[in-house]
Formats: C-alpha cells, sequence, structure tokens
C-alpha cells in the first residue's frame, strides 16, 4: 500500500512514466522544461543518492530550503522537495529560529540556496549548496566558494536510481511557521480530486510544492508551471494555457 509521497511518485513513475508529470515556464527568459514522471524520478533519486553519500543525510534531518522561498515553483525546487521526503529527512521553510521550540534542536543539516546564494547570510552551521536553476540542468559558469557546493556539478554524476529505505509515514516532512505535516499528511493534503491538467502560478513554497508537485503526483495528473507572467503580456499565458491543453 502506497503510504508516503515517494511511494505514489514511483508508482506514477512505473504506470505512467512516460506522460509529462511537470511543465516549467519561465516568460522572463524564454524557458521551457518538461519532465516526464520517469525524469523526475530519475532526477530525485540522483538527489537521493548524493544526499546519502557524500552527506550521510539520515532519517529526521532538517534541510532548509531557502531556495524555495525565492523559487517556489522551479522544477529544481520541486526535484529537492522530493529527494528530501525520498530519504526520510525534512524541509525547512523559513528561519529555524522563527520556527521556534517546534523546530529542529540543532539546525538544519544543509541550506539549499538559489542563484542568489553570494547575497546569503552564511555564518550558520551545516552545508550549503546552491543552484544555478540552468535550463538544461547545468552548474554555475563560474567556480564557487569552497563553502559552497554547485548542486548541478555534483549531482550528474550519481547514478540514476535510488532504492530507498523505508520512511515511517508519521515522520516530519515539512516544518513552516504555521504548518507542521507528516510524510503521510502530506498524502492527505493533497489527495483527492480528477486528474486534470492543471495551470499552476506559484507565489510562495507550500502552494508551490502542493500544487505543482504533490497534488499531480497524488491525482494522476499534471502540472504547467509559469513563472514571469505580468499584466504587459497577457496573451502568452493565454497561448501557453491553448498549447499545454490546460483544464
Amino acid at each position: 500500500m502506497a503510504r508516503t509521497f515517494t511511494d505514489h511518485l514511483r508508482a506514477r513513475a512505473r504506470t505512467a512514466g512516460p506522460d509529462p508529470l511537470i511543465t516549467y515556464y519561465d516568460l522572463g527568459s524564454g524557458e521551457r522544461t518538461e519532465l516526464s514522471g520517469v525524469s523526475f524520478l530519475n532526477w530525485v533519486d540522483k538527489t537521493s543518492n548524493w544526499l546519502l553519500d557524500e552527506y550521510t543525510l539520515d532519517p529526521g534531518d532538517v534541510v532548509r530550503m531557502a531556495l524555495a522561498d525565492a523559487h517556489p515553483g522551479h522544477w529544481v525546487t520541486l526535484i529537492w522537495h522530493a529527494a528530501i521526503w525520498q530519504v526520510g529527512a525534512t524541509v525547512l521553510i523559513g528561519d529555524p529560529v522563527s520556527i521556534g521550540a517546534q523546530g529542529p534542536a540543532a539546525g538544519p543539516s544543509m541550506t539549499v540556496l538559489g542563484p542568489d546564494w553570494a547575497s546569503a547570510d552564511r555564518s550558520g552551521a551545516g552545508a550549503w549548496v546552491a543552484c544555478a536553476l540552468h535550463p538544461l540542468g547545468l552548474g554555475f559558469a563560474q567556480r564557487l566558494p569552497d563553502d559552497v557546493v554547485d548542486y548541478a556539478l555534483e549531482v550528474r554524476t550519481q547514478p540514476d536510481q535510488h532504492v530507498p529505505a523505508p520512511v515511517r509515514p508519521d515522520s516530519r516532512a515539512w516544518l513552516q511557521q504555521g504548518r507542521h505535516l507528516s510524510q503521510a499528511e502530506l498524502v492527505v493534503a493533497a489527495s483527492g480530486g480528477p486528474p486534470a491538467r492543471r495551470l499552476v502560478q506559484p507565489t510562495e513554497a507550500w502552494q508551490g510544492a502542493l500544487e505543482g508537485l504533490l497534488r499531480p503526483v497524488l491525482t494522476g495528473g499534471s502540472a504547467v508551471i509559469v513563472v514571469g507572467a505580468d499584466e504587459a503580456a497577457p496573451d502568452r499565458l493565454d497561448r501557453i494555457i491553448e498549447t499545454e491543453r490546460v483544464g
């Protein structure tokens, strides 16, 4: 029986692997990236292997996803969420101090940043990882400082397949001020509804995770994620809705 999001994601890759799962548009850069269930899971497995092999991330460890605050719907952000859950760790959104007593006692094991890594305060403990968010999944053009790891550069050498260890459904999966969810509660939050192809324009981390990843996987649908849309070019969004057959 599928009990966690990882169970459902792997079942989706087995039963409808070639079908689109996430189609990502950035209207500012012109990027369009499409990931099938299989290709998305390959990225998740690579990331999971890397987290375990290089950082020995344990169940219950906390990963601060600063990347999700700045880029809540990016396909790389969603890969990170799924990989963190697959190894049994916790996604932390926001400042650990603001979470209070219910947050991680020892702070996050890792912080994941985006292209704006240079402006981040890296005075805290744990590993620091930066994601270039290149349309082709490439790393940064320039070498990063020794205390910041280039995610794309490191993860591409990992195996495409991962054999996940069992994860307790009651283990903590999402930690945010006002929203604490277990692995099982992720599934409950996204269950229900028809398998539709939905338009998603995320503005914050939980919305991006729920509508861009959890709901498409749990309902058997898919997400067309669009960022950078503005009133100056409403026709571009209309064309995407028509071309992608968004319901």
